[in-house]
């Protein structure tokens, strides 16, 4: 029958109830499936279900949501229901195998002559229909999962519904393509530029209310796809129902499910431009699965955060004016088998008693190998699941900000494994990765190193740092490997790798992109400090982005810099026998040549204390008391040095052995039963006095970054391993440290002192007798004598411990 031959009492019926009775076949078409009245839900009417297959998964968002609106009533027309044209082969081919741009364009409702148009694709379904007020129509079965009609309608129903059978079960759900994008235009030009500052916002899963429809957004860049599937727990794991449309030139896909919500696993089903197929965990994910399985999960945040005195006062006075004594901390080892909330109820006590003010983690970006510590992630942007979940981390940082301790994480913005389901190739073409094979490697880690050139990828990290400090409320990055990033021969031979546009070995990318994190980190996040794990003597680490230097570069804008010299130097000397020290005197004195050329941390990391480099206190010559005096004298000199200290973990108790992710810090030396555990809490307990001293002594943290903050009083003192100097606060109170590395007491060992202070008195001894030391010292004030020496007009006479360090300070 044609659109025209309608009865009147087809007419009349339709205007009565707001339905349409079908027509009859033509001569060579199957009989028409009904469109009849929907029937009252008091006659059984389906709830609305998820958006996937038989059976709501556990992503299925019913929890809290609001009730069903009814649907809204249908205006009566005088036309009558019809097959849809088919597909042509090609769309209906690229749809599906999932390589179809524009998903939208082909599924859901759309105007057409006579009506309008409805298709679906539900794969295994043995029917669908459509539903609105005083409306149920069916489908017809286009094959291959595929359901079509036209329907006799005005006009596109506001709110309309599918009704999916299948052999078990049947469900109602809402249609994901009569959504628009749910991803503003805004976003997507700052996404083009590279400069979306909150990219998490707009890309990876979100759960939201879109067009009053619960559920979850997924969004994700992939640029060199011929087609995106969504697949997770809620479609089985066949993305066929489920393909998202390509928003423009951005090489964003998109696509809104309606009834997906918290909890619910997935990933993307990549058609590669082969038309090969790839499965990939979503770059952008905030949630995984406990590695080794490697789904993302849709999350969104429920914390509330109770740490606002400390973010209120976060950066007062400023980091490099401020006390700043670190203790590293590899979580998934400190107390192996912790979670993120057992952890927060140890970890912040620890270090408050030990008095440290922050803690260092390294690396909790998830990562699939935990022999990595963390250090080849794959996933930025969610903390590792072996702890527990996002917001049981965020606990465990809200706990150590509630005990007065910041809180500092390793960021690893220089490569990235190549596992097949992570971003090595994500798309099927290099796109994280560098499109030059010889750039993209890297040499040491078997690993891939970005292309800082591209500004999305730019823009992915830059996004991520940002993210840290503001969705997890973290108060510094220390930066990982950051020279493997400014150096194009970077452990490359000749032949290996090309010059920069100048001819220069300068990666002149990473420098854009170091100063960019750093620009917007500092502006966006005030009182956060970023630290740069830099080896070499590149210009300008901790100089402003905007002060260009005799290299001609603007400085890369961090805050702090390790001193990987003064570590290694110093380690270096410690390492020799007492006898041999004299002729490494200057390894102990070199680096105040260059001192306050950055911002310095001195660092004492796990990377020392691993793979054959030994313990800490093993690293000391002589016997297990030598060893430990030379452990003792040395973080005394270290706490009073230019600097900022940081010290991993098990070494504030000296333990021998070298650490292990397996097993983690030797607590039991710590064990009261044990006969040698005085030796180890000894070592503890000057750690704690340590910081106590240091942080009620502005002299040694003040001016840490000027030389006015430092004097030496005796530096040539080789034949004797003694090295004496003075620092001073800003109002120029002094503080005197003395170190003796040679295992004799030296009685009567004049020091020249500054003038003006009549009476010393000695306020912390790495020798004393209650850190396992011999007890000798000086427990009386000495007076300042008018005898010139060391090229002042007064001195001192104190008694130097052997093997130790003293600290001085006006009576």
């Amino acid at each position: 029958m044609t659109e025209a031959s309608g009865t009147a009492e087809h007419v009349e019926a339709a205007e009565a109830t707001g339905a349409v009775s079908p027509g009859s076949p033509g001569p060579h078409e199957p009989p028409e499936p009904p469109v009849r009245p929907e029937r009252p839900a008091a006659e059984g009417a389906v709830a609305a279900q998820g958006a996937g297959g038989p059976g709501a998964g556990p992503g299925a968002a019913t929890d809290g949501a609001a009730p069903e609106e009814p649907l809204a009533p249908l205006a009566p027309v005088r036309r009558e229901a019809r097959r849809a044209e088919p597909l042509d082969d090609d769309a209906r081919a690229r749809l599906l195998a999932g390589a179809h741009h524009d998903p939208h364009a082909l599924l859901g409702a759309h105007e057409a002559a006579g009506g309008v148009l409805f298709r679906a694709l539900r794969p295994f379904a043995r029917s669908v229909a459509v539903v609105a007020k005083g409306l149920r129509a069916e489908l017809n079965d286009e094959g291959d999962g595929l359901f079509a009609r036209v329907l006799p309608l005005a006009e596109i129903p506001a709110d309309y519904r599918l009704v999916v059978t299948y052999d078990d079960a049947e469900l109602e759900i809402h249609d994901p393509y009569r959504f628009l994008p749910a991803l503003g235009d805004l976003d997507l030009h700052l996404i083009g530029e590279g400069r979306h500052e909150e990219l998490w916002r707009a890309l990876g899963a979100r759960p939201m209310t879109h067009e009053g429809v619960p559920g979850t957004r997924f969004t994700v860049w992939a640029p060199n796809a011929r087609g995106v599937q969504v697949v997770g727990d809620f479609n089985y794991w066949d993305g066929t129902a489920h393909p998202m449309r390509s928003l423009g030139g951005t090489g964003v896909w998109e696509v809104f499910l309606p009834g997906v919500g918290e909890g619910a696993l997935y990933k993307y089903r990549i058609t590669r431009p082969d038309g090969s197929h790839t499965l990939r965990a979503d770059p952008m994910a905030r949630r995984t699965e406990v590695p080794p399985a490697n789904a993302s999960i849709v999350e969104a945040s429920h914390h509330v955060w109770r740490d606002d005195a400390w973010m209120a006062r976060r950066g007062e006075p400023p980091v490099h004016e401020a006390p700043f004594s670190v203790y590293e901390v590899h979580l998934p080892s400190w107390r192996p088998g912790l979670s993120y909330r057992r952890l927060a109820e140890q970890l912040p006590a620890y270090v408050k008693d030990l008095g440290f003010t922050h803690v260092e983690l390294m690396p909790v970006a998830e990562h699939p190998f935990g022999g990595s510590w963390g250090y080849q992630v794959t996933g930025f942007y969610a903390p590792t699941a072996r702890l527990g979940t996002p917001d049981d981390f965020r606990y465990l940082v809200d706990a150590l900000h509630r005990a007065g301790i910041g809180v500092l994480m390793d960021w690893v913005p220089a490569h990235f494994p190549r596992d097949d389901w992570a971003l090595a190739e994500f798309d099927g073409r290099p796109l994280y990765e560098h499109q030059d094979p010889l750039r993209a490697a890297h040499p040491d880690w078997g690993t891939l190193e970005f292309d800082f050139g591209r500004t999305e990828v730019r823009n992915f990290l830059v996004a991520n740092a940002v993210y840290w400090c503001e969705e997890f409320h973290i108060d510094g990055l220390r930066v990982d490997a950051v020279a493997s990033m400014l150096y194009l021969d970077y452990s490359r031979e000749p032949g290996q790798w090309s010059p920069n546009e100048h001819g220069g070995r300068e990666n002149l990318d990473a420098v854009a992109f170091l100063q960019e994190m750093n620009a917007t980190v500092y502006r966006r996040c005030p009182g956060v400090v970023t630290i740069a794990e830099e080896s070499t003597a590149w210009d300008g680490v901790t100089r402003a982005t905007h002060h260009v230097g005799p290299g001609g570069f603007g400085g890369l804008g961090f805050g702090l810099k390790w001193n990987m010299g003064w570590m290694h130097d110093s380690l270096d000397y410690m390492a020799k026998e007492p006898v041999h020290r004299k002729y490494h005197h200057g390894e102990m004195t070199f680096a105040m040549v260059y001192a306050y050329s950055e911002n310095y941390v001195l660092p004492i990391s796990h990377d020392e204390v691993v793979h054959g480099k030994r313990s800490l206190v093993s690293k000391m010559p002589g016997d297990w008391w030598q060893q430990r005096a030379g452990h003792r004298a040395f973080l005394g000199f270290m706490w009073a040095h230019p600097g900022k200290q940081l010290l991993f973990m098990g070494q504030e108790f000296a333990q021998g052995a070298e650490w292990s992710e397996a097993h983690g810090p030797d607590w039991w030396l710590l064990d009261p039963s044990y006969s040698a555990e005085p030796d180890h809490r000894g070592v503890r307990d000057l750690v704690r006095d340590l910081n106590a001293r240091y942080r009620a002594t502005p002299a040694l943290w003040q001016r840490d970054t000027v030389p006015e903050g430092f004097e030496w009083v005796v530096g040539d003192a080789a034949e004797d391993n003694v090295l004496a100097f003075v620092r001073y606060d800003a109002q120029r109170s002094p503080l005197l440290a003395v170190c003796n590395f040679s295992p004799v007491v030296r009685h009567g060992y004049r020091i020249g002192v500054p003038c003006g202070v009549p009476v010393w008195q000695e306020v912390l001894n790495t020798d004393a007798a209650g850190y396992g030391g011999g007890g000798i010292g000086n427990p009386d004030p000495l007076k300042a004598e008018p005898a010139a020496w060391h090229g002042r007009r007064s001195s001192i006479v104190p008694v130097l411990p052997p093997l130790a360090t003293i600290w001085l300070r006006p009576a």
